[in-house]
């Protein structure tokens, strides 16, 4: 498995001498003329035997989707693969003397964020000790892929983690399908890997329905937070990707991270302990296995576009909390700045925010809205943190759904982009006016920002609660009748360019402070005549 993760890189990097996008499927990448010119097409045909066709050997999709057990591959196989391999090189070597040509390997994925995969606890000795007597227990577990379960654990023990995952993601695969099986009553498709029929893999497992429509039992009996686990880890764009990135050799084996390994070895652990015989119930309460469980049954998604939006909302709102805290110039010093027209129509802004607010106030948890003041008592980053922890179903999530979640993320990017630059622009100018380097309309403009600040502020946070008040109730899109749902469409679309205007006006090589102002009077009355009309999606959830 690992000789043909690291091939198939290989053979993608020595595509890429001779053509542009690299094919994503193994074996297109082995058709390829490209490959043909540099290797000859008598070799490639031998390779398409072994690892590139379901009418041939098919090597590397039939274990890569665990559907060999470990008596099943004679050591020939790996043998010859390993021949092959070296032929490989040495006819590359041949071609780029003759050609004067550079083989340039691409760089491996790196993981950033691993916090963010921390779901599980660290596993110790003792756990995955456990883990043995689980694996030999669990009726999760096919018996004649034993093997593979523990030498999955013992190279996890080993500190080969790489190995550990590449091992166990296939037979979480396998066990996975006879529950798949079992559950849609279609045991005709256990064993399914041959040419002639589709194969039964995790994409078809974690669809919402079969390939006849009906509906898959699989996700009843999973349960939403572990489909949900195997989403974010297999499935989901933003999130690492981990089967599709090891099989097609996208990431360094010997660096690979332990945290990712603790995951799927945690969760394959809570999953033998689920489908294992009711005997079991003490090890299945034992003190180091039910912090897993617990685990495992919270767990929420992290890497859906829904999630991705609450922690998109949230970060911005930790930039626009640094606001305060911006340098002003002292008031002795802005009499000296001619034209400090605009703090009426900043307080008129203020005022409509507030309104605004009120309106919103019996959508929002109690006791959050101080009547003295209600734009610092409910535009908090504890109110959105709050309503963010709110569990929103994220499993099949309907395209409207899908859509609307796409244009709120597209306005809370561009809340955040004006934030930045609002905070790298208030402190050159404040630096410039320190060392008196502003001309006399650079120092107008500078005040002109300050004041602009007084309602931006208020106006940027309203946005924020407004993305996650409509996001808690985002599957209310649905009840919309096909008119309403574009009308919705085309008011989050307002606010959209919205925001998208203020970046560019708040840029620094605009500061269109003045039409800021105005752009934004239009806005808040936008939102209020939509509030007051109850169209929003919070409207429709009560």
């Amino acid at each position: 498995m690992k000789l043909t993760s690291c091939l198939e890189r290989a053979l993608g990097d020595v595509y890429l001498l001779k053509g542009n996008d690299c094919p994503f499927l193994l074996r297109d990448l082995l058709a390829s003329e490209q490959l043909a010119d540099v290797f000859g097409q008598a070799v490639m045909n031998v390779l398409r035997v072994f690892i590139g066709s379901p009418h041939g050997l098919n090597l590397r999709n039939v274990l890569w989707h665990g559907f060999a057990s470990p008596q099943e591959i004679p050591a020939k196989y790996c043998a010859m693969l390993l021949f092959l391999t070296a032929g490989l090189g040495q006819l590359l070597e041949t071609y780029l003397l003759q050609t004067k040509g550079v083989l340039v390997h691409r760089p491996y994925v790196i993981f950033i964020g691993l916090e963010e995969l921390d779901a599980f606890p660290d596993l110790n000795s003792e756990i995955l000790s456990m883990a043995e007597e689980l694996v030999k227990l669990s009726s999760f577990v096919l018996k004649i892929m034993l093997p593979f379960w523990n030498a999955a654990l013992t190279a996890f023990k080993q500190s080969r983690y790489a190995d550990s995952v590449i091992l166990l993601l296939p037979q979480l695969e396998a066990g996975l399908r006879l529950l798949f099986t079992t559950t849609n009553k279609c045991p005709n498709r256990l064993l399914t890997a041959e040419s002639s029929a589709l194969y039964t893999t995790f994409d078809e497992m974690l669809a919402k329905h079969l390939d006849n429509e009906e509906v898959n039992q699989l996700p009843v009996v999973l349960e939403e937070p572990a489909m949900d686990f195997l989403w974010d880890f297999l499935n989901h764009q933003e999130g690492p990707r981990i089967r599709d990135r090891l099989s097609h050799g996208e990431i360094n084996l010997e660096t690979f991270p332990r945290e990712i390994a603790n995951q799927i070895v945690g969760f394959a652990i809570t999953i033998l302990c689920r489908f294992s015989d009711e005997a079991m119930y003490s090890l299945k309460e034992h003190m180091l296995i039910k912090p897993l469980m617990n685990c495992a049954s919270c767990y929420q998604s992290r890497f859906h576009p829904i999630s991705r939006l609450k922690k998109q909302v949230l970060e911005c709102m930790k930039s626009m909390h640094l606001w305060p805290e911006l340098a002003t110039v002292p008031e002795e010093q802005e009499q000296r700045i001619k034209g400090l027209e605009g703090n009426a129509e900043a307080n008129t802004l203020i005022l409509m925010i507030s309104e605004i607010i009120s309106q919103l106030q019996h959508y929002m948890p109690q006791n959050c809205c101080s009547l003295d003041d209600p734009i610092n008592s409910v535009l908090t980053e504890r109110l959105l943190a709050e309503l963010c922890d709110t569990r929103i179903c994220t499993l099949y999530s309907p395209r409207p759904v899908l859509e609307v979640v796409v244009v709120l993320r597209r306005i809370s990017a561009q809340c955040h982009q004006v934030s930045q630059q609002v905070i790298a622009g208030a402190a050159l100018r404040h630096t410039q006016w320190l060392r008196k380097a502003l001309r006399s309309r650079q120092r107008h403009n500078y005040r002109r920002m300050l004041n602009s600040i007084k309602f931006l502020s208020p106006v940027l946070r309203l946005i924020l609660l407004l993305i996650t008040l409509e996001l808690v109730s985002v599957h209310s899109v649905c009840k919309k009748n096909p008119f309403d749902y574009q009308q919705y469409l085309k008011f989050l679309k307002s606010v959209l360019q919205y925001t998208e205007n203020l970046v560019t006006y708040t840029s620094p090589d605009k500061n269109k402070w003045d039409e800021t102002m105005e752009l934004t009077k239009k806005t808040l009355i936008k939102i209020k005549k939509i509030s007051d009309r109850k169209l929003m999606l919070m409207h429709l959830a009560t």
